[in-house]
């Protein structure tokens, strides 16, 4: 199967590896919207989950193969007959479909998680790629903790699994522990070893436990890998995995060392970071590469003077270029609908009719508050927008604070529930804290409150400020975002929408 010289595929792996991770996990709904993006990004393939797993896991598996169209779906499978016959029944439906099948590798791992000899780890890959390959033409094999294994004992396995049919050959860092010169030695030396390889496409899974994935990453292209396995934001177990925008946006910049190819529309990075964000409710670091707030930011004024003179003096790549805006274009009460909606599609959303004009509506309500409404200002109207249309249940109708430094703080809130509406009124240590528990008394669920950050989205002393909670319920923590230029506001919405996630989660299970 080999490749096209010079082309590096890019395999996504945020809706497995990063979705399975702490915190990331996402609906059947979320998971199909982010299939979507992936698919406006052009990423070569998309590891959609592992159906085995669970029923919701093989049902997300199915849809995105049934509807998304464009890259190879896959899903993974340990070295075991039920798992492959599992992830064949949800891929299956895909025009590209590919089983991932995997098992370990390392003399550690060997012992103690599989307690089998390396002839019978042999055995058990070997038979597992050759029923798959029955199945499907498109077989993955992965030899985990590969960074830990003997390479004489990878050659051979390696070998075998190749004679059995795998189309691609793929060298975990599992626990992220490979430094960037061993790591591609360890390539370099399988390529020269197994002449096979030639003749497939050879991957590599960085994990970022030492903060070395993107770098392992990139040295094993140097030295002959052609796919690199990666995820959005480098989500992903423990300390995630090689970030995707950073490694494609390091063979597009730097294009003069490596002398590599990939097919990724850049410019789709920024919002498939904005809708991962959104969808999970995990922020990015400010000064995380490519996506992060900072990552063309200048407060320095010598930086600032050399960008104004030229922008090459301090940045390598425009902000453009990977989704962003750095315009300073303004938004206010006379912009009309079309205005709106043609910002919103520069920005990366893909709006419907009937989004645009929610959007619309509350773009005015903000526009007749503010005098101007920036980027950022339309991204989170979008954005919470969209957060109620998919998630809400209750929404916030009307809120009202009594409160000063000599009186008890009160809160009298209004939500609405379908066609019906429901009051209530609290007090509190302060204003938020009533209308916290003013949605207690509504909703009838009472959360304690883990986590509570505050940040503006944009300046000026009018900016939209956005309200980040975590609630624990029964055990399980729930996150919610709100977004308004009135801080007791945003903390409302926010409050309420992982109350909304609290009374779904709740109404399946007793489903």
């Amino acid at each position: 199967m080999g490749r096209k010289k010079g082309r590096v595929y890019i395999f996504d792996t945020t809706l497995r590896d990063g979705e399975q991770s702490p915190g990331f996990s996402m609906s059947i709904e979320s998971k199909l919207k982010f299939a979507r993006q992936l698919a406006r990004l052009k990423v070569d393939a998309i590891e959609a989950g592992f159906p085995i797993s669970s029923p919701a896991q093989f049902e997300a598996v199915k849809l995105i193969a049934q509807q998304i169209k464009g890259p190879r779906i896959l899903g993974l499978a340990r070295a075991v007959d039920k798992d492959i016959k599992a992830c064949w029944d949800a891929v299956k439906y895909s025009k590209k479909p590919g089983i991932h099948t995997f098992i370990s590798t390392s003399p550690i791992h060997m012992k103690y998680k599989l307690n089998k000899k390396p002839d019978e780890v042999v055995k058990m890959a070997v038979e597992a790629v050759k029923y798959a390959k029955s199945l499907c033409d498109y077989v993955e094999f992965s030899a985990e903790d590969a960074t830990r294994s003997e390479v004489d004992f990878l050659e051979e396995i390696i070998t075998k699994t190749i004679e059995a049919g795998a189309t691609v050959i793929n060298i975990p860092d599992t626990v992220g522990y490979a430094i960037p010169e061993e790591f591609g030695k360890l390539i370099r030396i399988l390529k020269e070893r197994i002449s096979l390889l030639d003749k497939v496409i050879l991957s590599v899974h960085c994990h970022n436990d030492l903060g070395l994935a993107v770098a392992n990453s990139l040295i094993a292209i140097q030295n002959g890998a052609t796919q690199v396995e990666c995820t959005i934001n480098g989500i992903g177990e423990r300390a995630g995995n090689a970030s995707l925008e950073e490694i494609v946006m390091a063979l597009n910049v730097r294009k003069d060392f490596f002398k590599k190819e990939v097919k990724i529309v850049t410019q789709e990075l920024y919002p498939a970071s904005r809708l991962l964000t959104l969808l999970t409710g995990i922020p990015v670091q400010p000064n995380k590469a490519i996506v992060g707030e900072n990552a063309f930011a200048h407060e320095s004024g010598i930086h600032q003077d050399g960008v104004l003179k030229h922008k090459l003096t301090y940045e390598i790549m425009t902000p453009e270029s990977v989704g962003r805006s750095k315009s300073h274009i303004v938004l206010g009460r006379h912009s009309g609908r079309h205005g709106v909606l043609k910002r919103a599609a520069e920005l990366g959303f893909k709006l419907s009719k009937e989004e645009v004009d929610k959007i619309y509506e509350k773009f005015l309500e903000i526009a007749d508050k503010k005098k101007q409404v920036y980027d950022d200002d339309l991204i989170a109207i979008i954005e919470e927008t969209l957060r109620q249309k998919t998630r809400t249940w209750f929404i916030l109708d009307y809120f009202h604070i009594l409160s000063g430094n000599n009186i008890l703080p009160t809160a009298t809130v209004k939500l609405r529930k379908g066609d019906k509406t429901f009051s209530e009124a609290a007090y509190g240590d302060g204003p938020v804290d009533a209308v916290y528990k003013a949605i207690d008394k509504i909703t009838k669920v009472q959360p304690i409150l883990d986590d509570y950050s505050l940040k503006a989205l944009s300046s000026g002393k009018d900016a939209m400020g956005e309200v980040r909670v975590i609630l624990n319920y029964k055990g399980k923590r729930y996150f919610g975002i709100g977004a308004s230029t009135d801080i007791i506001e945003a903390s409302a919405k926010a409050y309420l929408n992982a109350v909304n996630k609290i009374i779904l989660n709740t109404e399946k299970r007793s489903n």
